[in-house]
């Protein structure tokens, strides 16, 4: 029954241009939900209402709150397409509340662990894959960057003269990145190495864009040369920058070096700061020293 709209509503997404990974979401839980209303007999969009719209939500034993999460953000937007259209007169998934996401300390990098991981890289950094490799990891433990915006990187978005590096974000959003001067300093060496005046920055050895398989061998083969006892991937670099950008800077520039749009996001990293927690005990009216 709701094929058409369905069909519609992620054309009217694409235009927007959602992320790939949205419209993803999208396609599966709307196809969810138009097999759960069709289940109920309900032939007309009009006669759906907000507890059909809840029971979706639960539907299945026990849904993860991931799962709950993505239908009601896919209700959210469905609906709210459906109202602008004129299709439907109120968007009765408004109001469906957020599942409630416990938050987990995430595993990060120390400040001697990562430094122990650049003093590897550093050694292996006596040619254009050592080079890339410490680079990687320099942006990744640095500036925090996503997985897909490191691989999207291009020659032409570094700029050496400014200090600067061009990222694209999910949500097709560009941001300037400005780069500490060792990162700048290990950046021209690399570049004068490849000899190229634009393209991917990261390649492999086949000369293609490095891919995320490509990565993981790269994290893999640091794991096994170091003590780390930690699984290395983007996201644990991404709290990393995340913890020691704090730790110096405070929530509001991690926060936006981060391209965190709420402030909540960036709380975690003031609770993951254990310098912080050291001053405040020391300075604890129960302290004895």
């Amino acid at each position: 029954m709701l094929h058409t709209f369905i069909l519609d509503f992620l054309v009217y997404c694409k235009a927007f241009k959602f992320a790939a990974k949205s419209l993803e979401t999208l396609s599966v839980q709307l196809t969810e939900f138009d097999h759960f209303i069709n289940q109920l007999s309900i032939h007309n969009i009009q006669d759906i209402s907000y507890l059909h719209l809840t029971a979706f939500v639960a539907r299945h034993r026990s849904p993860s709150i991931h799962i709950q999460k993505q239908r009601v953000w896919t209700m959210r937007k469905f609906f709210h397409y459906l109202k602008i259209q004129d299709i439907i007169k109120e968007n009765i998934a408004a109001s469906i509340p957020y599942p409630k996401i416990a938050k987990k300390v995430p595993y990060y990098l120390t400040e001697n662990e990562f430094n122990e991981l650049l003093e590897y890289a550093t050694q292996k950094a006596n040619n254009l894959t050592g080079l890339r490799n410490l680079i990687i990891f320099m942006i990744l433990g640095l500036l925090g960057l996503r997985l897909k915006a490191l691989q999207n990187l291009n020659i032409e978005d570094v700029s050496l003269h400014m200090g600067t590096l061009l990222v694209q974000e999910k949500g097709a959003i560009t941001r300037r990145f400005y780069m500490p001067q060792i990162l700048c300093a290990v950046l021209a060496e690399y570049l004068k190495l490849l000899n190229l005046s634009d393209g991917p920055l990261f390649l492999s050895k086949r000369k293609k864009r490095i891919s995320e398989r490509t990565l993981q061998l790269v994290f893999q083969e640091a794991m096994a040369h170091l003590k780390i006892d930690k699984h290395l991937h983007a996201h644990l670099f991404r709290h990393t920058a995340g913890t020691l950008l704090n730790k110096v800077a405070g929530p509001v520039v991690t926060g936006f070096v981060l391209g965190h749009a709420r402030s909540e996001n960036t709380k975690i990293y003031t609770h993951l700061n254990p310098d912080q927690y050291a001053v405040y005990m020391k300075k604890h009216s129960y302290h004895s020293g």
